[in-house]
């Protein structure tokens, strides 16, 4: 079975024309808005599904199956409306509410999106959490804390037995019921039968007494640095948002069942939840539930998936599109099928490096004879997550668009960056059970301090969009007074040592010079120095054509970088990949600097030691590439 898009589109047909203004403040700071007013959006999340269920009820709303030898399964908009008020019916008559919300622990699936949407439809939260922490972890620790935060009445996993480990853990946490999507666990309630709860009038009078105000659901930071906060998400800030989408991607209001996602980015994060499968939802499109994910031995799932259905828009992270590059290299008919199909990608998470920019674009020109349109948005999980949206085709990676309707930004200097803020009807009101986090996290004119910092791309321009310039508290001076700018030096270390850098960490706070913790591309890496699929990372990470190559991307960079803070003098190879339980990545794949350089301090003790053979240095410097094998923290 194929199920294609419709084929690209004018850019200009796609998105609204940005009008945009930049007022500066005498103390120094910037307001930039949108001069596009916000129109009115839905009450709640309920509204989307109530409007398709009865203007196309035989659409197909969701799809998932559990290998790419299935076929598809497939839940229309009329069934998934008729399952999600009967698990409302189950949801309030076991007393679910904001103090006890609907927990899912499992991954992405239409049992876990049709339970999650039934308890948001009568005004009870429901909170993802990212399997990571149920199925990676050793100690649970995060886990157990978010479960004692909650205090869940109902916890949500695809089978039990996936899970043991992880519910044996927070059992003392908690007095909620275990509710299992596989019918065959003894140990927990089927969800099948709570799909099947003949729905009672308390339904329709819990959802038509849904405001803007109720809260949706919880979802959780990263957790990179103490205890993971739980944000609260309001029917309001994930409308609103949504409204905002529609009047930068225009094409949305008359897409119809052209609207067509797959998407494996998970619901337990802003980007895959509140973006991704709400702009579904919003536009009565279809989701198809990609069980793979950017990962050695993953991606394979979702190339498959990628032959049978063609994507409107196709979103991933930076990770994803380096793996679909190699992929499309190689493959002709899946090449000419995704750019045939795909109206536009779309990139978020991280920054995408420049290399993997221009590489969909030599691909698009050569299978097509079009420049594929590549955007990107920004915003956090506080933001649900829309605050800017590149609308508009920019000339290079890295724009990240302007304020969407109905948001303000404001720039604040902060040494010699602009530090941005956020307020808008799309801004979380605070955290879950934190009042003190919550009001830290706001200034006194009510903007959410975001903590990152951006660059316009013409500052006499602000339609032309802003540009992400790290995160202000990632960034640190060298010992001559220098500022590194940590977030842009990472995407151009990247891209000068590609493909063999899957993600790069910035040392080098109050020392003379910059250094590089790499985590490598293990597959690159392999194919590097002509080693099999089986070879130890050890034995790769030590190979001299991989030490080479990247004492080659150093001086690359060097070369680009020319002063100090541009350029990388060493780099370290990790074998061993980022930590769930250390908080150094996330599903998405996005690696925290200030977690890495705290938990491999004795990495970073090498990397700073010039007696120490282990580094890779600068090709560039006169120095030799020594042999032995990168050490590890």
């Amino acid at each position: 079975m194929t199920i294609a898009a419709s084929r690209g589109d004018d850019p200009k047909s796609l998105f609204a024309t940005p009008a945009i203004v930049a007022d500066r403040r005498a103390d120094g700071s910037i307001l930039v808005r949108s001069t596009t007013p916000l129109k009115d959006s839905a009450r709640c999340v309920g509204d989307w599904l109530e409007h398709w269920a009865r203007q196309t009820p035989d659409r197909i709303f969701l799809g998932e199956r559990a290998s790419a030898e299935l076929p598809w399964t497939t839940v229309s908009y009329r069934d998934a409306l008729a399952i999600v008020r009967a698990a409302a019916s189950w949801i309030l008559a076991q007393g679910l509410s904001a103090q006890r919300p609907l927990v899912i622990l499992s991954d992405n699936g239409i049992d876990h999106a049709l339970f999650a949407l039934a308890a948001q439809h009568v005004g009870v939260p429901s909170a993802a959490v990212s399997p990571a922490y149920s199925l990676m972890s050793k100690d649970f620790d995060k886990l157990k804390s978010m479960i004692g935060l909650l205090e869940p009445g109902a916890i949500y996993v695809s089978g039990t037995k996936p899970f043991t480990a992880a519910l044996a853990a927070i059992k003392p946490l908690h007095r909620a019921t275990i509710v299992s999507g596989n019918p065959d666990d003894a140990d927990a309630l089927p969800f099948r039968s709570i799909a099947a709860t003949p729905e009672m009038p308390d339904v329709a009078n819990a959802f038509a007494a849904v405001t803007p105000d109720t809260i949706a659901k919880f979802l959780f930071t990263s957790g990179s640095t103490g205890t993971p906060k739980a944000v609260i998400n309001t029917q309001r800030m994930l409308t609103s948002s949504q409204q905002a989408k529609a009047q930068t991607w225009t094409f949305l209001e008359t897409s119809g069942d052209e609207l067509v996602i797959l998407d494996w980015l998970p619901w337990s994060h802003t980007f895959g939840a509140n973006h991704n499968f709400n702009l579904v939802l919003r536009n009565g499109g279809t989701l198809y539930v990609d069980g793979g994910k950017p990962a050695p031995g993953l991606f394979a799932t979702s190339l498959a998936n990628l032959r049978s259905v063609v994507p409107t828009v196709y979103f991933n992270v930076p990770r994803g599109f380096d793996m679909l590059i190699a992929a499309l290299r190689t493959d002709e008919a899946l090449c000419r099928k995704f750019f045939d199909g795909t109206k536009f990608a779309f990139y978020a998470g991280a920054a995408l490096p420049q290399n993997l920019w221009d590489g969909l674009e030599e691909l698009s020109l050569k299978t097509v004879g079009r420049r594929l349109p590549m955007v990107s948005a920004w915003g956090s999980t506080e933001t649900s997550p829309l605050a800017t949206d590149c609308h508009f085709l920019a000339k290079r990676s890295g724009n990240i668009g302007v304020p969407i309707p109905g948001t303000e930004l404001k720039l604040v200097p902060s040494g010699d960056k602009l530090e941005v803020r956020v307020r808008g009807p799309n801004v979380t009101p605070g955290y879950w059970k934190a009042a003190e986090l919550t009001a830290q996290a706001f200034d006194e004119e009510g903007f959410y301090k975001i903590g990152d910092a951006v660059t316009f791309a013409d500052p006499e321009k602000p339609e032309l969009g802003l540009f992400f310039d790290g995160r202000v508290a990632e960034d640190f001076k060298l010992n001559s007074g220098t500022w590194v700018s940590v977030g842009t030096l990472r995407v151009a270390g990247i891209s000068a040592l590609a493909p063999l850098a899957q993600d790069i960490v910035v040392t080098g706070h109050g020392r003379d010079e910059v250094r590089f913790l790499v985590f490598p591309n293990l597959a690159a890496c392999r194919a590097q120095a002509g080693l099999p699929e089986g070879a130890d990372a050890k034995d790769v990470i030590g190979h001299p054509a991989v030490r080479s190559a990247i004492a080659q991307g150093l001086a690359k960079l060097k070369a680009q970088g020319g002063h100090s803070s541009g350029h990388a003098t060493r780099a370290l190879l990790l074998a061993e990949p980022a930590s769930v339980d250390g908080g150094e990545i996330t599903d998405k794949g996005y690696i925290n600097q200030r977690a890495v350089l705290t938990r491999r301090a004795a990495a970073v003790a090498v990397l700073e030691d010039d007696a120490s053979s282990q580094p890779i240095v600068c090709a560039s410097t006169g120095g030799r590439v020594p042999s032995p094998l990168a050490g590890e923290g």
